[in-house]
């Protein structure tokens, strides 16, 4: 079986914690790794950002590739500007196929841009398309906290057009299914739900102090952690504020804590900082937290493990996550979980057990988990006991055998 995997805008080598790399990186690099250990071959095709990186790279094991298609300059472009650059994608992906003599059996792609390029070879193809959004431009919007951060006409009209062309998509959660049904009118018998996985030979439980020399960190006696993309649906800036308000009441002092923040790039010059980062770092001089917030900027993907288990608990404090993979990763290292009641978190997280969930979108609603986490020596340990175990159930293997059993219906049905 060959897999034409579709990742326009975003590659699944690139360094996590940048403005677009994040959860769908990870799902589409471990989902092509497993695929190929079960024998299924994959040509990842994503949109040239950088000219001096070879067009095919052999990364992810097995045979399977990355395919870097020249579409448009071979630069990061906004969102936007990409979307013009999809037919030419298409085009180029086609291209490929022809010169290399091979023949897809189906076109499985993520975020909707990858979408209206599957569209367009499924016409020339012939060849079933699966899709997954991984994110929704109408739940997006619905959080949104200033005009900026709104999605364009442009991307809910596309995401449309997509859920009318693929043949099945896949739901992260049954949140995300129900938003497919309700928001966009999608036929319920066409999606599927089959929440993303955890590398578990990969996030597994390593001792905290062993954690911290591996990544040379030195911290304070406990390590709170953020991971993810500086941006305000992260729900940041709520994280330091509970912490602010925590010392306040004198729970707890610098002496004992400190939060990391794996994401951004907090070394950036002021005219090449993002907006976000300029506000969160802004706000931790205000509130006098400088010296309690680490920022490390981004970490590749292979030493996140390290972190997870060097801290004592992750804060997720979003105002919208599809699923949470990064929630996921934590709690398959043994690192209990705080996380917002929102999308796909609730579903992962079990409060009171792996973790706590709490109101989305509220600083206050952060501060009694922090600290009875902060505290609780043991409850720590047991919820990241239950999180370890919790988590094995999402392992790749088992995750990527539910997928393959959706590429062959569709084969099936297609024939």
């Amino acid at each position: 079986m060959n897999i034409a995997m579709l990742s326009y805008h975003t590659c699944p080598l690139a360094t996590l914690g940048g403005k677009d790399t994040g959860g769908m990186n990870v799902y589409v690099a471990e989902l092509t790794r497993h695929l190929g250990q079960m024998g299924i071959h994959v040509d990842v095709f994503t949109r040239s950002q950088d000219e001096h990186v070879p067009h095919v790279v052999h990364s992810l094991g097995y045979g399977n590739r990355v395919v870097h298609i020249p579409a448009g300059p071979e630069v990061p472009l906004p969102k936007p500007q990409l979307a013009e650059y999809i037919p030419c994608f298409a085009e180029e992906v086609e291209r490929f196929a022809r010169e290399k003599e091979i023949h897809y059996d189906l076109i499985h792609s993520h975020y909707w841009m990858s979408g209206i390029a599957a569209e367009t070879l499924k016409q020339k193809w012939n060849v079933p398309v699966l899709q997954m959004f991984h994110t929704l431009g109408i739940m997006k919007n619905q959080i949104a906290q200033s005009p900026e951060e709104m999605e364009g006409n442009y991307r809910i009209s596309g995401e449309k057009q997509v859920m009318a062309a693929a043949d099945k998509i896949i739901a992260a959660t049954p949140a995300e299914k129900e938003q497919l049904e309700k928001l966009y009118r999608v036929d319920s018998a066409r999606i599927v739900t089959i929440p993303p996985g955890v590398e578990t030979a990969r996030f597994y439980p390593i001792n905290a102090d062993e954690a911290k020399e591996a990544i040379e960190l030195t911290c304070k006696k406990r390590m709170l952690l953020f991971v993810g993309r500086i941006e305000p649906l992260k729900g940041l800036q709520n994280l330091i504020r509970a912490l602010a308000t925590i010392r306040e009441q004198g729970h707890c002092t610098r002496d004992c804590y400190c939060l990391v923040v794996i994401g951004g790039e907090p070394d950036s010059s002021p005219e090449n900082m993002s907006a976000e980062m300029r506000k969160v770092k802004k706000l931790c001089s205000d509130l006098g937290m400088d010296d309690l917030v680490l920022f490390l900027g981004k970490r590749a993907q292979e030493t996140l493990p390290y972190y997870y288990s060097a801290a004592d608990m992750l804060i997720m404090p979003s105002y919208y996550e599809s699923f949470g993979m990064v929630a996921l990763e934590a709690m398959a290292c043994g690192t209990p979980v705080i996380a917002s009641q929102v999308g796909g978190l609730p579903y992962l997280v079990q409060d009171g057990k792996t973790g706590f969930v709490v109101p989305g979108g509220d600083p206050n609603a952060l501060v009694e988990p922090l600290n009875r986490l902060m505290n609780d020596e043991a409850l720590r340990e047991k919820m990241g006991s239950e999180a370890a175990e919790y988590a094995r159930k999402y392992s790749w293997d088992l995750i990527a055998e539910q997928i393959t059993h959706v590429y062959k219906d569709l084969l099936k049905s297609s024939q």
